[in-house]
């Protein structure tokens, strides 16, 4: 369903009916072969694999026709025929992808629009996993341009009153995918399609929903594509480097974020312990609020919801997120060890002519930290896995090229053992750390 309009999407009137032009032609399909459509939600870029595992029987979702697809699995004739449109801000003086030669484009990955931008020399290629996403940023003036099959365009790009429609760089076909052992299914469901083409059903759906037009004639003639033997990919030594590129980022990432949870969480402890009634209850607040909800929401909230109003980087919103989060954990940390520093030493501090300040910064803080070190070790590691959260505002760390490396070697195992290798050798040392901190700091018995 994340594809949204007007493929499939939630009925707004009634949320347990589904809409969309492939909606009506998957119960079609369904009424002329005697079953039902069941609709199983899966995230797009793994639809092939997951046929693969046979969670379901047959992928309906705007899959493209490509040759890696076809060596993968069996394609029905084509049912829809689209072009890859380029959009720019209307200010922009652009009339092809030449002209976006060093300079960031937006795409979903894994589309055949993602493979076009691939192929084209200079152009910095951003992912995102959403088809309305890459237009807010083209608004806001963090992507150049955006290249993204018509039928998206139109419903969540060319509507945008600042967007205008560049070029056509291209034109593709959607078709349904079975298994390549599937053959009498595909002979069935091929079947069911080219009669409700022939008696114009198929027609009538794409009417209804404004997608007819005078390409969708040729397709009255179109054979199913013709499978293509499989060829075999392996990890080169290019993607290797991107892998320790992506580790690069993931570990910088994680370590600025740290450095803001650490800070904010030491400033948000001491508010919550020794500020003012206003001050105690406002750090209370954005600790119960930032430890209960999700730091996926948080990130999205924070690059795309305060977008109008704080345009931040990827980089700069991946940090702030993970920081401005993990800095109520740490708050929680540093409040133990507070507490753990009896009261009385700072009752002695003052006898002795402490202020409060120096009582504090000399005498309790140095043992709460000795408390808190260990705590914060941990967090660290959980921190460096949970950075993989920031793929969803186009940041390109570990896990994502993960899944950009699995896509083009049309293989999950060995790109994920690479990634599962660089996660461990980057917290393994932490892990240690934290262990050795823990025996170190431990208290000693009497």
């Amino acid at each position: 369903m994340q594809g949204g309009e007007p493929y499939v999407f939630q009925d707004p009137h009634d949320s347990r009916k589904l809409l969309g032009f492939e909606v009506e032609i998957a119960d079609a399909l369904a009424r002329r072969l005697g079953v039902r459509a069941e609709f199983v939600q899966n995230d797009w870029q793994t639809l092939i694999p997951s046929l693969e595992r046979d969670d379901f029987d047959v992928i309906l979702n705007g899959l493209e026709v490509t040759p890696e697809r076809r060596a993968r699995v069996a394609f029905t004739r084509p049912y829809y025929v689209f072009t890859e449109t380029l959009v720019v801000r209307d200010d922009e003086r652009v009339g092809s992808l030449a002209d976006l030669r060093g300079k960031r484009v937006g795409t979903l990955g894994g589309s055949l629009a993602h493979a076009l931008l691939a192929a084209t020399p200079g152009v910095r290629t951003v992912l995102y996993e959403g088809v309305e996403e890459p237009y807010l940023d083209l608004e806001r003036g963090r992507l150049a341009g955006v290249v993204l099959d018509d039928v998206i365009a139109r419903r969540y790009g060319l509507g945008r009153p600042h967007l205008r429609l560049a070029a056509t760089v291209g034109e593709g076909e959607y078709a349904i995918a079975v298994r390549p052992d599937h053959t009498a299914l595909l002979e069935a469901v091929d079947g069911a399609l080219a009669a409700a083409r022939a008696d114009g059903e198929l027609r009538a759906i794409l009417t209804r929903w404004g997608l007819w037009n005078a390409r969708q004639e040729a397709l009255a003639t179109a054979a199913p594509p013709a499978p293509l033997p499989p060829s075999g990919s392996r990890l080169t030594w290019a993607e290797v480097v991107l892998f320790l590129r992506a580790a690069g980022v993931t570990l910088v990432v994680s370590a600025a974020a740290m450095g803001l949870a650490v800070a904010g969480g030491l400033g948000l402890s001491i508010a919550r312990r020794y500020g003012a009634r206003p001050l105690r209850a406002a750090a209370t607040a954005y600790i119960e609020l930032f430890r209960g909800t999700p730091v996926l929401l948080q990130l999205y909230v924070l690059y795309y919801g305060l977008a109008p109003v704080l345009p931040l980087g990827a980089f700069t919103a991946a940090v702030l997120g993970l920081g401005l989060n993990y800095a109520a954990y740490e708050a929680e940390l540093y409040r133990a060890g507070l507490e753990a520093v009896p009261g009385g030493q700072t009752e002695a501090a003052l006898a002795l002519g402490f202020s409060r300040g120096q009582a504090l910064g000399r005498i309790v803080l140095p043992q709460a930290l000795r408390v808190a070190l260990p705590g914060i070790a941990n967090d660290f590691i959980a921190l460096l896995k949970d950075s993989s959260l920031v793929s969803v505002i186009t940041v390109v760390e570990l896990t994502k090229q993960m899944t950009i490396t699995a896509v083009d070697l049309r293989g999950w195992l060995v790109p994920g053992l690479v990634c599962a290798a660089l996660y461990l050798a980057l917290s393994y040392p932490l892990a240690r750390l934290a262990r050795r901190l823990e025996r170190r700091l431990a208290p000693v018995a009497a």
